[in-house]
């Protein structure tokens, strides 16, 4: 069995409306799934690997990434052009990145959450949202994959590679590659505690095929790393268990997808709701935060 790379990555935000504006409109995702309030971006399909989600916790003071977290999330892009189209739309915004001597690009959103934009050629498919500010060769084409910070980094190879099978990448990195795409988990050493809040990473979760989840569930339950049961999203299933280093785990399922409960066309427009809490809609559209609007974002408005 191998992974699919990364599935999707879960933030904390505290602010939903700034979030769904620099996400939407600025990073040119598209809002393609909203619960209460769980927020997804993505491609134009929602599919996995493109997946970057909010929890939002209205107020939440700000955390910071420590041992046990993930400190940043790894975007591919197709080419150094496409950097410089980043750097200069992320300046008109007030965001001031950094350019390091490999040619990435890192920049931090409102929150602090750290992004690298990664260019290069890579056998998987682009996964692309269609936004009129961002040229469709510039845009995000889906996860490069994450770092995180570890005590100590050597604690987790045996679980990576012989539990979930990643095969090492450099000295303190791994690759999660199946069929169709892949992704990279990499460290970096630190002894700093991480505070959990506004603008950290709550989990990473790895792509499975459906008719794999149960048997990743007991594979990672005889390595002792004591997971969730199956969990049922509705969109996805789920099990959770962290790695030696700390860092929360998901592995999630390739569907049933976003289109599980409205059309692709006007995906993440309506507030989606599980059918035992449908009568609740009118309370809850009541009392959650208000977003802004999604068409008038994605028509560059």
């Amino acid at each position: 069995m191998k992974l699919e790379g990364v599935h999707h990555v879960t933030a904390i935000t505290g602010d939903a409306p700034r979030n769904v504006d620099f996400y939407a409109r600025v990073l040119g995702l598209r809002l393609v799934k909203k619960t209460v309030y769980h927020l997804f971006y993505g491609d134009d399909e929602g599919a996995p690997g493109n997946d970057i989600t909010f929890f939002e916790y209205p107020g939440a003071r700000r955390g910071s990434a420590g041992a046990g977290m993930v400190h940043t999330v790894g975007w591919r892009i197709a080419s150094p052009e496409a950097i410089d189209f980043w750097e200069s739309r992320l300046a008109d915004e007030g965001i001031a990145g950094e350019r390091y001597e490999d040619g990435a690009f890192a920049f931090r959103d409102s929150e602090g959450l750290r992004h690298a934009l990664i260019s290069g050629e890579s056998e998987d498919e682009p996964l692309i949202a269609d936004h009129p500010e961002v040229p469709k060769e510039f845009a995000l084409q889906g996860f490069h994959g994450v770092r995180a910070y570890a005590h100590d980094p050597e604690q987790s190879r045996r679980f990576l590679e012989e539990t979930l099978e990643f095969e090492p990448s450099g000295e303190t990195g791994w690759e999660a590659r199946g069929a169709h795409r892949g992704g990279l988990y990499l460290y970096d050493q630190s002894d700093e505690r991480g505070v959990p809040g506004a603008g950290t990473v709550h989990h990473v979760a790895w792509a499975s095929p459906m008719h794999e989840h149960e048997a990743w569930q007991r594979r990672v339950a005889e390595s002792s790393a004591s997971p969730t049961p199956v969990i049922d999203r509705f969109y996805f299933k789920s099990i959770y268990f962290r790695e030696p280093s700390g860092v929360l785990f998901e592995i999630a399922t390739v569907g049933p997808g976003f289109t599980a409960d409205e059309p692709l066309e006007t995906l993440g427009e309506r507030l989606s709701l599980p059918p035992n809490f449908e009568h609740l809609r009118d309370r809850l559209e009541g009392v959650l935060t208000p977003l802004p609007d999604l068409r008038a974002l994605r028509a560059g408005k």
